[in-house]
């Protein structure tokens, strides 16, 4: 058995006028993320560590923000794809450990919905790892303006 590691970051604007949806789950929250997707940015943080781990490329690269095809397009479906290519290499996502950072909404709550809607992409549950943090007030996020995400995705063939 074979295993590669991939890792993946990714951040939006809180703006006005946008629905808050943080791992395939909608929030409710005042404010949602900008973006030319959906702006789930716990999603694009699991599709890079995905794509990095398969030596393809990132998120751009796949579903450029510049293509009218992916304008407003559920980034559940867009990791979708990605698991896909990944069967396709004869390869499995075996772990995924993600960190979402933000001041507000608070997260933790929503964790296991979550999972269970980014099962929907072909990564079951179980194999999921998701903690929320703060940003203690500090830099973009700590002020409200943002939030951020990171992941890991371990595969094997």
């Amino acid at each position: 058995m074979s295993s590669r590691i991939g890792f993946g970051y990714d951040s939006h604007r809180l703006v006005e006028g946008r629905r808050c949806i943080i791992g395939g789950v909608e929030i409710a929250h005042p404010r949602g993320l900008e973006g030319h997707s959906d702006a789930d940015v716990l999603c694009h943080a699991i599709i890079d560590a995905v794509l990095g781990a398969l030596g393809e490329g990132d998120i751009g690269q796949h579903f450029p923000d510049t293509d009218p095809t992916w304008k407003g397009a559920d980034s559940v479906d867009l990791l979708k794809h990605v698991v896909e290519l990944t069967g396709r290499k004869w390869l499995n996502v075996e772990w995924i450990d993600a960190t979402i950072i933000a001041e507000a909404p608070k997260l933790a709550p929503h964790i296991e919905a979550m999972k269970n809607a980014l099962a929907r992409a072909g990564i079951p549950a179980e194999r999921i790892s998701i903690k929320a943090k703060t940003n203690e007030g500090m830099g973009f996020i700590g002020r409200g303006e943002g939030v951020a995400a990171y992941a890991v995705c371990l595969l094997s063939s």
